[in-house]
């Protein structure tokens, strides 16, 4: 078996180089070479080392056995390792996004890509799984971690199948955020997904399986399970899972046991049990859909089963959906009759459609378990698991959508290549080098450019009137890619291309080579297309077994926009995705054709590392130079070899590292000096180094069995002696360096507080940093709580005065986020009134202060703005205090008529004049002898007080308000009308808000008169 430690000394050793091959592409000489670097990639896989880098690239070669190498003793040994310290691992490439992502606090992403069968699914399954054992641990965490690992194997059971190349094929593109906290631990995930095969769910190519779930739920599901859903445990029964008779038991598949995996990885991400049943129940209603027949007639009607009680489906919808087109003709709706052919469409594709819908909840469903509540600032690590390019026999519209996500990939790819580069090289100091590479710019706009691209010209075909078809579209293509270098068609090929191409394929050359397509399939898939009766049956089966409401409206509109545009959006949102992320790579090869272990197929690894443009990254990561560490990994490496560094150095890493080279005698032009980095520009000045290293580490180790020798000359008193001697002179020594240090401190210390009013240099910039890190430590304990907390901001030391105000705003826009997102949508309604009322009383005010003609007006309309946000702030206030109406007025005083602004506010008990926010007069309805108005348009209201105690300074109130209707028929819903029934005997009317109006004679005795509430009465 095949171990790190093992792999460590082949590959040190001077003899096994040869034999193993070079653990970093980089350091290949020649570089350019495409049989050099399939040497190495040949001699690494014949010794079961399936993973070499290039650079900080991994690349892995399916080894089709188990090696033993994905231990938990594995893990460790990777753990917190550097890098390029042990042999190239897909466990160091984890470790060293997560250490960098916890370092640096910021975003990664790693792209595994590769074609189908080289291993995609099970690297970024070894990366949760590294992620899951080094990540902090906690019950709250665990089950993060549990929900994270488990949503594989139910995205693999209903979105991978068996494929000629794969048993475990993805047949949809994952991209998977994992998010970190501060401290590194996984707090949450979301799962976005690309373009299902959706088409496998009805028909399969020979040799191949529908998806994995189909035949789980038939072998594993419960017999109680099975009679439920009407099935029967036979695969053979079931049209869409019999095309292929021998594939639906395949060996390397134990359908029984992931189907009990699937179960409790639904229950761990909190399925529901009603949930599970009605999953189970749509996949049990397309098998049951792929068995309706249909009578060879000119009308083709359908002959229906249990599958429209499962569905949940009116016969008669199911009858007329799958047998009849409806036709919306003016005002009319028309239903034309299907042949039996058109019959057998209609029902695929509403199997299609109900597979993909739900394809979508399920993802969503995961998505939800995996959501992170704290809305604190998280770091993320995507892995992004999607298809490779792919060449068949007969390539359609799924293989052109792959070739192109591929195309956008590799672009991207270089770019973000190019920029690390470029970025390393100018941080370090060093001048950069222009590359040069095959840019697909070219190719990426013949197939996404608006008006002019592959997908622009195909929807035009599909959207357009009359009756378009693949060959009108492949004229089309004809007609406006004449001439593109990188487009070829029967029509427009010389004659001997033509001779390789059929009338209906067109030709494209892709960054990795050319690929044929055949157009038939190009339009019908592309518009996905469901009639809309289908689309309504659809969206009767979906609403009914998982509860999705106003279904039937959404269904309409879910095709609005056709497969490949949708496709093209989703990967431009996923490029803006990545490309805010570092980019880390895994790519993934395929050995051989027939999935044997240790068979090495030169022809199939050397069309892969085209098409996945490993040379092309090759040649990027070279340029300039080979090979580029950190001055104290360099110089703790290789040390031994200079007598001025070995075995301490004591002056700083790029010092020791100049010395170093100078006796070991590097021309100027094999290296360069960075700021933290040495560049050595040829693999074979490494080699020679690496080699003098090793004879060197042969000295040691005589001169070191020679000082043994010696020491078993002495007596053993004497050894015991010298022994106590040397361990006493290094606790002497470390001791005496430990007080050395602390007193260096304490100096630069007294030296930073005595300049620390000084602009920042050396002497000052430790006890700086040492004072800013105190005084955020001792803020962040003692932040505010609330927005009105105003008094405990900590008073900030004078360096920290300009980023202690851009804290408190940022704080203070945070408590106000959090505030304003624990808002309901009843205040949220209630605050927009209040404001339109505010506004409109504003208005009215300035119309009256000009008619007064008031002295001073802005002074006095400043403060009458001043008193509305003020009356804004109190309503807001008291909306939860049972207030059930308020409004500003103007009351004038009863001596001298001074205008005083308040605010009137009526509750249930009394009326109140309020001036901000101090209650100025209680006016008790009991004590409400009457209201008076007059016959103009005056907006005046007087309220008329009784008051019993005449010490007391009330009287009657006059007010001015704007909204005086709304005011008058509010106060009446709070107060009795008392009228005359007789000389000497009174009568009362009550008013009351409800639903429903009537008029009745109340228990008190009073007339109760009940109208429904007018919404617009209320501020």
């Amino acid at each position: 078996m095949y171990s790190c430690t093992h792999c460590a000394d082949m590959e040190g050793s001077l003899t096994a180089r040869d034999r193993v091959g070079i653990q970093d592409f980089v350091l290949l000489d020649a570089y350019t070479s495409e049989t050099a670097f399939m040497d190495n990639l040949r001699k690494r896989f014949n010794e079961n080392l399936i993973y070499t880098y290039i650079g900080t690239l991994l690349v892995s070669v399916n080894p089709y056995k188990e090696l033993g190498i994905y231990t938990k003793k594995q893990m460790d040994i990777y753990m917190g390792v550097n890098f390029f310290e042990l042999p190239p691992h897909i466990f160091a490439l984890a470790d060293n996004v997560y250490r960098t992502m916890i370092s640096e606090t910021n975003n990664h992403f790693i792209l595994i890509s590769g074609e189908s069968g080289a291993g995609k699914t099970e690297a970024s399954k070894k990366v949760l799984q590294f992620y899951a054992v080094c990540c902090p641990s906690t019950r709250l965490l665990d089950n993060v971690r549990d929900r994270l690992l488990l949503s594989n194997p139910v995205l693999e059971a209903f979105g991978n199948a068996k494929t000629l190349k794969n048993d475990n094929s993805s047949r949809f593109g994952k991209y998977m955020d994992i998010q970190f906290d501060h401290q590194g631990a996984a707090v949450g995930g979301h799962i976005l997904s690309y373009l299902l095969e959706k088409s496998r769910v009805v028909h399969q190519n020979h040799g191949e399986r529908n998806f994995h779930i189909f035949y789980q739920l038939v072998e594993g599901g419960e017999d109680e399970l099975l009679r439920w859903l009407g099935l029967e445990r036979n695969c053979q029964k079931y049209r869409y899972l019999i095309q292929v008779r021998k594939c639906a038991k395949v060996s390397s598949i134990n359908d029984k046991s992931d189907w009990k995996t699937v179960q409790k990885a639904l229950t761990i991400i909190e399925f529901s049990e009603k949930d599970i049943e009605h999953l189970f129940a749509i996949i049990a209603s397309v098998l049951h859909l792929g068995n309706v027949h249909f009578e060879a007639s000119a009308h083709g009607y359908a002959t229906l089963n249990s599958s429209a009680e499962l569905l949940g489906i009116p016969s008669n919808i199911l009858q007329e959906g799958l047998t009849h087109r409806k036709i919306e003709a003016k005002a009319e709706e028309v239903l034309s009759p299907f042949t039996a052919e058109h019959a057998k469409y209609a029902r695929d594709a509403l199997a299609k459609a109900i597979y993909g819908r739900t394809f979508t909840w399920l993802v969503n469903k995961i998505n939800e378990s995996l959501v992170n509540k704290d809305s604190t600032r998280k770091t993320v690590i995507g892995l992004l698991d999607i298809y490779g390019f792919e060449v068949f026999d007969v390539n359609s519209f799924e293989q052109f959508c792959i070739n192109f996500c591929n195309e956008k990939l590799q672009q991207l790819f270089i770019q973000l290549t190019l920029k690390s580069e470029q970025e390393e090289y100018e941080m370090e100091g060093i001048e950069w080098e222009p590359v040069p590479y095959f840019n697909n710019k070219i190719i990426c706009d013949l197939v996404e450019e608006k008006h002019r691209g592959i997908i622009s010209i195909l929807d035009e075909e599909c959207l357009r009137p009359g009756e378009a078809t693949d060959f009108t579209f492949l004229e089309k293509l004809e007609e406006k890619m004449c001439g593109h270098p990188h487009f070829v068609t029967h029509k427009l090929a010389d004659q001997k291309t033509r001779k390789t191409l059929e009338r209906g394929d067109f030709r494209l050359l892709h960054y990795a080579g050319e690929v044929t397509y055949s157009v038939v399939g190009f339009i019908d898939k592309n518009n996905d297309l469901l009639y809309r009766n289908i689309k309504e049956v659809r969206g009767f089966a979906i609403a009914c077994i998982l509860s999705w409401p106003d279904i039937s409206e959404k269904i309409i509109d879910i095709n609005a926009k056709i497969v490949a545009t949708q496709f093209k959006s989703s990967l431009a949102g996923l490029t803006e995705i990545l490309m805010t992320k570092d980019p880390w790579y895994v790519r993934c090869l395929k050995p051989n054709h027939c999935k044997q272990p240790d068979r090495f197929d030169d022809v199939m690894v050397r069309h892969q590392v085209k098409y996945l443009g490993l040379m092309e990254h090759l040649r990027v990561r070279r340029a300039g130079f080979a090979y580029r560490r950190r001055y104290e990994i360099f110089l703790k490496r290789y040390k031994a070899l200079c007598p001025d560094t070995w075995p301490h150095w004591k002056g700083t890493p790029a010092e020791g590292v100049q010395r170093l080279i100078k006796h070991l005698g590097y021309k100027p032009d094999e290296y360069k000096m960075g700021r933290t980095k040495i560049f050595i520009r040829h693999p074979r000045t490494l080699f020679a180094t690496e080699d003098a290293f090793e004879i060197c580490k042969h000295e040691l180790g005589k001169a070191l069995v020679t000082s043994d020798k010696r020491r078993l000359a002495f007596p053993e008193g004497v050894v015991m002696i010298l022994i106590e001697t040397c361990w006493r002179g290094l606790q002497a020594r470390r001791e005496r360096e430990r007080r050395a240090w602390a007193v260096k401190v304490i100096k630069k210390f007294i030296k930073g507080f005595m300049n620390r009013n000084q602009p920042v240099s050396m002497d000052n910039s430790d006890y700086l940093a040492f004072v800013r890190q105190s005084y955020l430590t001792r803020l962040k304990d003692n932040l505010p709580k609330s927005v009105l907390d105003k008094t405990i901001w900590l008073t900030p030391p004078p360096i920290m005065q300009e980023a202690s105000v851009l804290l408190r705003k940022l704080h203070t826009r945070l408590l106000v986020r959090k505030y304003v997102r624990g808002i309901s949508a009843q205040q949220k309604v209630q605050c927009r009134l209040m404001w339109e009322n505010f506004l409109s009383n504003l208005k009215q005010f300035n119309i009256r202060l000009k008619q007064q003609n008031i002295r001073g007006l802005n002074t006095f309309a400043r403060h009458c703005i001043y008193i509305m946000f003020v009356s804004l702030a109190w309503e807001t206030y008291v909306i939860s205090h049972s207030t059930q109406y308020s409004v500003p007025v103007i009351k004038y005083d009863r001596n001298g008529f001074r205008p005083r602004f308040r605010q009137l506010i009526f509750t249930q008990a009394a009326a109140y004049l309020v001036e901000e926010a101090k209650i100025k007069q209680r006016v008790n309805y009991s004590s409400l002898k009457g209201v008076s108005v007059s016959d103009l348009s005056d907006n005046f209201l007087i309220l008329h007080v009784t008051c019993d105690d005449t010490k007391q300074k009330v009287g009657d109130c006059l007010l001015y308000l704007t909204r005086m209707h709304y005011t008058y028929t509010e106060l009446l819903s709070f107060c009795s009308v008392r009228f005359d029934i007789q000389p000497g005997k009174e009568g009362f009317v009550d008013f009351k808000s409800s639903s429903e109006s009537m008029v009745y004679r109340a228990k008190n005795g009073h007339l109760m008169v009940v109208s429904p509430h007018n919404p617009m009465h209320t501020t």
